[in-house]
């Protein structure tokens, strides 16, 4: 049985758990290593059952802890070159990753101990932003935690998904009567910042497929978003599209504390 959770997601740090409680894999280390430990163990996971960690990019909310968790558990670490650079010079983790780091190429399917990995360029303003997709045990996840735009990448992969990560940061009307200054604002919604919740509806109207069984809402703004928000402008796209709420598990993801544990049964032969 896989299981999925999200630890924390948000600017205040984001780190999601997949796994089947004899291996997982982390994606980002935004929180403390301690956290971590006792999120998964709250759960029934034990942290040494950790096999990997993927880096989606170098941003702080992102790689916190990346480096005291590696040094401390000693896993390995996967990104691409031009993060892995970045993470090398990066005061959170410089020196602690040593012997642990390897490389990923975009757009290349890694077999990883029989761990699918493919990461996937995405639009956001740092050294080098992936996605991933992620075949576990014949669970397939895309995760898209940061992306300034839904392009056509992005909706190649999350066609390919069982199990939607997407990013649905900000309500337009909100981050425009909001307290950021205007280059904040304007970083925002660039293209290379953060995805809107009209852009992840966007998304998922052209990634709808039968097989997507759950969609996960991460990363929502504190300050320029809701659930409640987020949430009706994902429905709203799934209802434009006939998908009634029975064909399709909605939610989002907390912020500065874990999700409950999703699990997904093997199909009955």
């Amino acid at each position: 049985m896989v299981q999925f959770i999200s630890l924390s997601s948000g600017s205040n740090g984001n780190c999601y758990y997949i796994g089947d409680g004899v291996r997982g894999i982390l994606i980002d280390v935004g929180i403390g290593a301690r956290s971590v430990k006792k999120r998964l163990l709250q759960n029934g996971i034990d942290v040494n059952s950790i096999v990997m960690v993927l880096v989606s990019h170098d941003h702080f909310d992102h790689i916190r802890s990346l480096g005291t968790f590696t040094e401390r558990f000693k896993k390995p670490v996967y990104a691409t070159d031009e993060v892995l650079c970045a993470l090398e010079h990066h005061y959170c983790t410089a020196g602690y990753m040593k012997g642990c780091t390897h490389a990923l190429r975009p757009d290349v399917e890694n077999d990883i101990d029989g761990i699918l990995v493919t990461p996937f360029r995405v639009p956001h303003d740092a050294e080098d932003t992936v996605g991933y997709h992620i075949l576990f045990n014949g669970e397939r996840f895309t995760f898209m935690t940061d992306i300034g735009a839904p392009t056509d990448a992005a909706v190649h992969y999350a066609s390919l998904a069982a199990h939607l990560i997407v990013e649905a940061n900000y309500d337009v009307d909100m981050l425009m009567r909001g307290s950021y200054p205007p280059e904040l604002k304007r970083r925002i919604m660039a293209g290379h910042g953060h995805l809107s919740n009209e852009q992840m509806a966007l998304l998922l109207k052209r990634c709808w497929h039968k097989g997507l069984k759950d969609i996960y809402l991460c990363h929502l703004s504190e300050n320029n978003n809701t659930p409640s928000l987020a949430l009706a402008a994902a429905r709203e796209a799934l209802r434009e599209l006939g998908v009634s709420e029975s064909e399709v598990n909605l939610k989002h993801l907390p912020r500065r504390e874990a999700s409950e544990l999703f699990s997904f049964l093997p199909p009955i032969d």
